[in-house]
């Protein structure tokens, strides 16, 4: 006898696909929601932090932005244990960040730096959800007029020093005080200035070191061309590649020992003001009161907005009310016409 097997229907095959669908419907459908790992749900403060640092590396932040990011790190575990889980800071928790920083004299313009690095890094930890969201805004701060020289300290500070009798370092500084009269470029931009970065044909200086990443060049003006092109007869360097301001060995100069040859500089001629950063606020407050366009300022001080230049125009108001009616353009046009009077 011969046996044959049983041809199975088609239903029989489509059964256990049919199970399947139908236990997936009863559950809620195919898509599910990705829950929060809890490993990263229980992430310290410090811990956080530390991936925080990898991922400004990853965007090629500069040294010094995460070197203030930790500044601000350890501010705020001064008052918050590193140990406390993301997920239990809150709102309460950042202003008793703020009166812990009041409490310990800090004025509300630093204050406003700290919580702007910390809003920074626990942003950052919102958008990864490790962390509910809350807003953390700035505080009020008062409005300080910004320390300057007096015209009469410049005076005295431009100078120039024997050359037969002074040292190579007030030399520099004299010269150094001078270029930062002709382009107002930051302490760290000033350092990295090397020979090469000096085009004394277009009366041009490249500085490739600046705040926010960008080259920048500017021009070299008049005066300051026939200075560095005396200075670098005693500079005496080997090769264009050298610093144009090293330090008393010739090594590349930090910005603390330029702080302290400015200091000292300014303190043997009797100034005792000092302060490197003066030198900008000066240099914005004379373009501003000359008129100039504050659109070309802003570049210059390598400003990403006109935030800060709008705030150099407030603090000097009362300087460019002097003399307003001499040189504001309706006095201007009048040309000495008598008005004409109403009946």
């Amino acid at each position: 006898m011969i046996f044959r097997k049983k041809k199975r229907s088609h239903a029989y095959f489509f059964l256990p696909f049919l199970w399947f669908s139908l236990s997936i419907i009863l559950k809620g459908g195919t898509k599910m929601k990705i829950k929060m790992n809890k490993e990263n749900n229980e992430k310290t403060f410090e811990e956080g932090f530390k991936e925080f640092v990898n991922y400004c590396k990853v965007k090629n932040l500069a040294k010094d932005t995460i070197r203030f990011y930790d500044g601000c790190f350890n501010s705020f575990t001064s008052h918050v244990d590193k140990n406390t889980l993301i997920k239990e800071i809150a709102s309460k928790t950042v202003d008793g960040y703020i009166l812990y920083l009041y409490g310990r004299g800090i004025r509300s313009v630093s204050t406003n730096t700290y919580i702007g690095g910390i809003r920074t890094i626990l942003y950052y930890f919102m958008k990864l959800e490790y962390l509910n969201e809350f807003k953390i805004n700035i505080i009020k701060s008062e409005k300080r007029v910004k320390e300057i020289y007096t015209d009469a300290e410049l005076k005295i500070l431009l100078q120039k020093p024997n050359l037969k009798e002074c040292t190579f370092t007030e030399f520099k500084t004299w010269t150094i005080i001078n270029l930062f009269l002709t382009v107002p470029v930051r302490a760290s931009t000033l350092i990295s200035i090397k020979i090469k970065n000096l085009d004394f044909e277009s009366e041009l200086i490249t500085f490739e070191k600046m705040k926010n990443r960008k080259q920048q060049i500017l021009p070299m003006g008049r005066i300051l061309k026939v200075i560095l092109l005396e200075y670098l007869q005693y500079r005496s360097a080997e090769t264009s590649e050298d610093f144009l301001f090293p330090n008393a060995y010739g090594e590349p100069m930090s910005v603390r020992t330029l702080e302290k040859g400015v200091k000292s500089y300014n303190n043997r001629r009797g100034v005792m003001r000092s302060g490197i950063h003066i030198f900008r606020n000066v240099y914005a407050k004379k373009w501003i009161i000359a008129a100039g366009d504050i659109f070309r300022l802003q570049k210059l001080l390598n400003h990403n907005s006109l935030n800060m230049v709008r705030e150099y125009v407030d603090m000097y108001i009362e300087d460019l009310q002097k003399d307003f009616d001499k040189f504001n353009a309706l006095e201007q046009l009048q040309d000495n016409r008598k008005h004409i009077k109403m009946d």
